[in-house]
């Protein structure tokens, strides 16, 4: 393969990341609390030598997969009716405990699990302010949650959810459609007035005609890069059957 055939190799291959992306963003169009990914290209210039100036200059420019962003604006909030269904209208996350440790999630649909803990759908504890899980009074099973994170059932107060917010959240990972990770370095902070929406949940901020659109373009893109490597190799194998036969 020659030069040509390199960079629109780098094209493909970056494509083809994105398309995954877009597909997920698709997929995940009615998860609660999931947030679109977008991808970012780049040129990366790589000078020739060796060689003289070609028609159009030194550089050649290759495609660079930089990284994946992702947008952190809220979803519409759905209301629902259930006491157990919490949304953030600020900024923030919930604290839910997993086997792995702590994870923030911005999807509020939770339940009662038997032992009377507020879980989310994977089983994950509702963790309070003081990092505890949100456990209900034997008998309980009426929950009041304000706008400020205070908690209360039919005994009195509980407590208050603990909503925490980060200064660069393009550095949390994502971990399935729901959780985030923290990852060292990158230290949560207590949010004082979450505005905490009960019988809500936040939808996904996915719009999903524009990422439809977006995937048809890539496809479109990805064809014609295949199409331009087809030809090359069509080329390259006429150019070499023209050598082989003067020889």
């Amino acid at each position: 393969m020659d030069t040509p055939g390199y960079i629109v190799l780098s094209r493909l291959a970056s494509q083809a990341r994105a398309t995954d992306v877009l597909a997920a963003n698709i997929a995940n169009a009615g998860t609660p609390g999931f947030k679109a990914s977008q991808t970012i290209f780049a040129q990366q210039l790589a000078r020739q030598s060796g060689a003289e100036t070609p028609a159009g200059g030194e550089q050649l420019a290759f495609t660079l997969d930089r990284a994946t962003w992702r947008d952190m604006s809220a979803g519409a909030l759905r209301h629902t009716g259930n006491p157990l269904d919490l949304a953030l209208g600020g900024d923030g996350f919930f604290a839910v405990q997993t086997p792995r440790g702590e994870r923030f999630t911005r999807a509020g649909h939770f339940t009662l699990s038997p032992d009377s803990q507020v879980v989310d759908p994977e089983g994950n504890p509702l963790l309070g302010e003081g990092g505890q899980p949100l456990v209900l009074p034997p008998g309980d099973v009426r929950l009041e949650v304000k706008g400020d994170g205070t908690i209360a059932s039919e005994s009195g107060p509980l407590g208050r959810l603990r909503v925490v917010r980060f200064d660069d959240a393009q550095r949390l990972v994502a971990e399935g459609s729901r959780l985030f990770s923290a990852p060292q370095g990158v230290d949560a902070q207590a949010v004082e007035r979450p505005a905490v929406v009960q019988g809500a949940v936040e939808e996904s901020n996915v719009s999903p005609v524009a990422e439809l659109t977006r995937l048809t373009a890539g496809l479109r893109e990805f064809q014609f890069a295949a199409q331009f490597i087809e030809k090359e190799g069509e080329r390259l194998g006429g150019a070499v059957d023209r050598i082989l036969r003067r020889r």
